[in-house]
């Protein structure tokens, strides 16, 4: 699978970058859950998830304002760990719906077990989900750097030890995507994810968001979170270029202070592609991540792209509540 070409079949490419952004729109966000997809605005995210009878079920994680996040939101570099955070919070809130009533019959609801465990208890659903982010990013970046050190003796020197690291950790990225996505059940959660992008493009676009016309599009988007996390991978190789890699406790060290610096400079990147994405050259800094996506998206079937159109339409339509009640209270 390592081996074999990847590229972006032309016409997805052509759907995905020609006129696809209409700048006086929204920039909705979203993720696949098991089963469905979840869609985000301003205001609130909404998850839709295809129950065992096939009805669709919705949830809702209305956004809470803090004022500290907001700030932060504001301020470059500093924006993209905040969106990050806040984004595996809210996340993790809609996967534990979502994995909780994927496969149970709706007249057996009452059996489901939403007791949570001893340290959600404690920490609370969104401090799990951080945490949990963090540790993935602490192995992300321990592991690569650990493994290219024990090849210190055949390939030493700064500059090849870094280089060394950054394959190790494409190559623990990709190995993880691949291992993953035999899996039946995250087969299907890639599809969801495909009918996210899909979604989002043909809203973009200004079409109608019917089935058909949803098909049509890419299952690609350049602020994708797998774009996000490959780049940074590339990012990291850049920056531990100005930092020791011998001894190895101070190599680690620098990787693990430093996790902060590249997270704020990969969300820039990403957000730098997604700006470039229309210009014919420079449009194809975007395309690593893009490639990607070939391995975190599948294309979906209609039952899939019906629960990604209705979750987005809910969360739009709630959008527009909360947008509206907000106006009022302004006026009254």
């Amino acid at each position: 699978m390592l081996c074999c070409k990847i590229g972006i079949r032309k016409h997805d490419d052509d759907r995905l970058v020609n006129g696809l952004s209409n700048q006086a729109k929204p920039a909705y966000g979203g993720q696949a859950v098991i089963e469905g997809v979840m869609f985000g605005g301003k205001h609130t995210t909404v998850t839709a998830v295809r129950r065992k009878d096939h009805s669709i079920e919705f949830f809702e994680v209305p956004k809470k304002p803090n004022p500290f996040i907001q700030k932060l939101k504001k301020i470059p570099f500093l924006r993209g760990i905040a969106a990050i955070l806040e984004a595996s919070s809210i996340g993790t809130k809609h996967l534990n719906f979502s994995s909780e009533r994927y496969d149970v019959d709706p007249e057996e609801d009452e059996k489901i077990d939403s007791s949570p465990s001893k340290m959600t208890l404690i920490l609370g659903v969104a401090v799990v989900g951080v945490l949990s982010f963090l540790f993935g990013q602490f192995v992300f970046v321990v592991v690569p750097a650990w493994a290219a050190h024990l090849f210190q003796p055949i390939f030493p020197g700064h500059i090849i030890q870094n280089i060394l690291e950054g394959a190790f950790k494409i190559a623990l990225l990709l190995g993880y995507i691949y291992s993953i996505s035999i899996t039946p059940l995250m087969k299907r959660v890639f599809q969801y994810h495909g009918a996210e992008h899909k979604v989002i493009n043909t809203y973009e676009n200004g079409a109608a968001l019917t089935v058909e016309n949803v098909k049509n599009h890419s299952r690609l988007h350049y602020r994708c979170g797998s774009s996000f996390i490959l780049f940074t991978a590339i990012i990291g190789i850049i920056i531990y270029f100005f930092v020791p890699t011998d001894p190895l406790w101070e190599r680690l060290l620098y990787r693990i202070v430093l996790i902060p610096v590249v997270l704020g400079l990969s969300f820039e990147t990403l957000q730098l592609t997604n700006k470039l994405r229309n210009i014919p050259v420079l449009r194809y800094l975007g395309y690593p991540g893009l490639w990607l996506q070939l391995l975190t998206t599948k294309e979906p079937n209609g039952e899939k792209i019906e629960v990604a159109i209705q979750s987005f339409n809910k969360m739009k339509q709630r959008e527009e509540q909360m947008q509206t009640r907000g106006i009022d209270a302004q006026i009254g």
